[in-house]
């Protein structure tokens, strides 16, 4: 008898150590490895898998008082450079931005990006839907506090789309992102009109609930525009707001008519309810 409940007190905890081990398995398939860096780490994580579609993210932790930088990284600052060409079996890498904060660059001007921890949801189009995926991501960025620091990291995950254990900090770092809206869309926040002032300047108007804290990016079509941030020029008490910016920064021997812009609203409500919003405006002709 005594032999007898010997005997499954050691399957019992042969069982629950076997679990132990494949829940470990199941969560080490969904993250790769922490890299540490100079005052920051970073890693890849993954989530489910449909057929060629997969969703990842790649996952940044800061140390207290050091940033990181957003895909335009406003008056000064390096925008992060991703290399995923080394992967197995992938068509196509697309990497989403959640939505940046605004903070002083330490030289005058305004920097845009990320502090403490921050997910870039990647969404992932494999080559062959019955083949494994293994996702290969060379990354460059900067992290910056008083100063700036270059950071290079390599990084390597093996996607099962299996265990799931990574599906609530991907779903919050996508519902991070600035969801496409149209000009004059009713959103809590919105842009309800662009227009050309002149040559050289933008006008964008928004409206907001009142009391709200709204902050606008502006952004060219390609990567080597870049525009100045816009700064608020009037506010009315219905939350009616107007921002303008220069169309500088351009490429050389860049016309700006015809361009297709990009503006992101970020706006939180003065009960702290936020949104975030990406509409597209084409430059046209001066208004004068």
């Amino acid at each position: 008898m005594v032999a007898a409940i010997q005997t499954r007190a050691r399957l019992r905890t042969l069982a629950a150590f076997s679990v132990c081990v494949m829940t470990s398995a199941a969560v080490a398939q969904d993250a790769s490895p922490w890299v540490t860096e100079t005052h920051s780490a970073v890693r890849l994580i993954a989530g489910p898998r449909t057929g060629t579609l997969l969703l990842g993210g790649l996952a940044f932790k800061l140390e207290p008082g050091w940033k990181t930088y957003w895909r335009s990284p406003g008056d000064s600052g390096v925008p992060p450079r991703f290399d995923f060409s080394a992967s197995d079996n992938v068509e196509a890498v697309t990497v989403l931005w959640p939505a940046p904060i605004s903070f002083p660059d330490g030289s005058g001007g305004t920097a845009l990006g990320y502090k403490k921890q921050v997910v870039l949801p990647l969404r992932i189009v494999a080559k062959n839907a019955d083949k494994p995926v293994t996702l290969r991501a060379a990354i460059s960025y900067a992290v910056c506090d008083k100063t700036c620091v270059p950071v290079e990291a390599k990084l390597e995950l093996p996607v099962t789309g299996g265990s799931g254990s990574e599906d609530r900090t991907l779903a919050a770092a996508l519902e991070a992102v600035p969801k496409p809206a149209k000009i004059g869309d009713d959103n809590p926040f919105t842009v309800s009109g662009v227009s050309r002032a002149d040559k050289q300047n933008m006008v964008v108007d928004i409206k907001a609930p009142p009391d709200a804290k709204v902050d606008l990016f502006a952004e060219g079509p390609t990567a080597d525009w870049s525009l100045p941030l816009p700064k608020p020029i009037d506010r009315k008490a219905d939350g009616t707001q107007r921002f303008g910016f220069e169309l500088d920064g351009l490429p050389p021997n860049t016309a700006p008519e015809g361009a297709t812009l990009k503006l992101t609203l970020v706006g939180k409500d003065a009960g702290g309810k936020e949104a975030a919003y990406e509409f597209s405006a084409i430059v046209g002709p001066p208004s004068k």
